[in-house]
């Protein structure tokens, strides 16, 4: 692929139609292409300098392209571009690659915001949470944003999309959630298995699926104000991830 098609490409890129289509997206940066590098990602083409390219080790077949640093930040998606974005594969996970009868699993209902989504997956990775379902309305995992925010984790850590309705019903398991009037989190006997459910960062769980929750859970409040927001959804993620793993040791 020649450099101009590789830069009108991941122009194009930026949008979910063109990801969706091509099934592509966009990695940048150091950190995040080295986290690719040792995943088992496909790789369709890396573009970066030449001084870039000598701290790097790529595969023979891989399409390396090397530019000057200002065409790079030109077709960056990033606010502060690095001088190594990689154009990736998208990998189609299954269902099947973890069973909530005898791990935890993490569903996500309707998170929007890319900041939030990304660190949840990154969160998912350091707590060795092997799937995440989101739901269909899920901000998409491959928006530039949500890769960046993941810190290269997206490669370890499988995200699938399908309608939590169903697979919450399916399940037969025991299905988590975090509710105002829920029982406090560190009283809860938690187990090593389940569904942990995080709902959206403005409406929480969305009705039809807090019907479906056999446990709620509450993390309490210890300041004196009465006009704080609630705890960010990635927040929240990582308190109850801790307490989860902190029973099972």
């Amino acid at each position: 692929m020649t450099l101009n098609n590789t830069l009108k490409l991941i122009r194009k890129l930026k949008q979910k139609k063109y990801r969706k289509d091509t099934k592509l997206f966009v990695a940048e940066g150091r950190k995040i292409i080295k986290e690719l590098l040792n995943s088992d990602f496909r790789i369709h083409t890396i573009l970066t300098t030449e001084q870039e390219a000598q701290n790097i080790n790529v595969k023979t077949n891989t399409n390396l392209i090397i530019s000057d640093y200002q065409i790079i930040t030109k077709v960056s998606h990033l606010q502060t571009p690095q001088p190594i974005l990689a154009i990736v594969e998208q990998k189609q996970w299954n269902l099947s690659i973890a069973n909530p009868q005898k791990e935890l699993i993490l569903t996500l209902d309707n998170i929007q915001d890319p900041g939030n989504f990304g660190t949840i997956v990154r969160l998912a990775n350091w707590f060795g949470i092997k799937l995440i379902v989101a739901s269909p309305d899920c901000v998409d995992i491959y928006n530039s944003k949500t890769v960046q925010a993941t810190m290269g984790a997206l490669f370890h850590t499988p995200v699938v999309y399908y309608p939590l309705n169903e697979y919450l019903h399916k399940a037969n398991t025991l299905i988590y959630g975090t509710f105002l009037n829920g029982e406090k989190l560190s009283n809860a006997q938690l187990t090593k298995y389940g569904i942990i459910l995080m709902g959206n960062e403005a409406n929480g769980i969305r009705q039809e699926l807090k019907d479906m929750v056999n446990i709620k859970l509450y993390i309490p409040y210890f300041g004196t104000s009465k006009h704080v927001e609630s705890l960010n959804v990635a927040m929240a993620t990582a308190i109850v991830l801790w307490e989860f793993k902190q029973q099972s040791i």
